[in-house]
C-alpha cells in the first residue's frame, strides 16, 4: 500500500526574473510565491529547501512522538528546528546536509535511552530516507 501526497509548482518565464508558486494538495500552499530571489536573495517567498527543512521537522518530530509513545513515555512535549544546507557542486547545486536541532521534555526518561531513541528515529524517518545528504542531530533533553 502507498500513501500518496501531492505537490505543483509552475515557473513563469525562465532563469532569474521567472514568476514562480508552489501549491500542496491541501490548502496549507496555495499558489505561494517563489523563485530565484527567495532561494538565492532573500526576497519575498519561499523556497524549496525552506520546504524540505519544515517536512524534515514534521517527519522527525512526528516519528519520535511515536517511538517514545512506544516506548512507554507518556507525557512530553517536542520542538525540532532543522537547518538544510544547499552548497555549489561543481556548476551547479546540492543539499549536503540536514542539521536536527531538537528541545525535548519527556517525563521520566533518562539520556541514555533518549539518545538511542533520538538517534535510531533520525535514521528510520521517512524524510531522513529520501535525503542523499548527511543526517546531523543535536539536543536538549529536560526530564520532567
Amino acid at each position: 500500500m502507498s500513501i500518496v501526497k501531492t505537490g505543483s509548482a509552475i515557473y513563469k518565464s525562465l532563469g532569474k526574473k521567472g514568476e514562480a508558486s508552489v501549491s500542496t494538495e491541501t490548502p496549507a500552499l496555495k499558489d505561494h510565491p517563489y523563485g530565484f530571489t527567495s532561494r538565492f536573495e532573500g526576497g519575498k517567498g519561499t523556497n524549496p529547501e525552506e520546504l524540505l527543512a519544515a517536512a524534515h521537522a514534521a517527519c522527525f518530530t512526528m516519528a519520535l512522538s511515536f517511538a517514545l509513545e512506544g516506548e512507554g513515555y507518556k507525557e512530553g512535549d517536542l520542538k525540532t528546528d532543522v537547518s538544510i544546507f544547499l552548497d555549489e557542486d561543481g556548476d551547479g547545486f546540492r543539499i549536503s546536509r540536514s542539521k536536527l536541532s531538537l528541545t525535548a521534555n519527556v517525563k521520566g526518561i533518562d539520556e541514555k535511552e533518549f539518545d538511542r531513541i533520538a538517534h535510531e528515529t533520525k535514521l528510520a524517518c521517512p524524510v531522513s530516507k529520501l535525503f542523499n545528504a548527511d543526517i546531523e542531530l543535536e539536543y536538549t533533553l529536560n526530564v520532567a
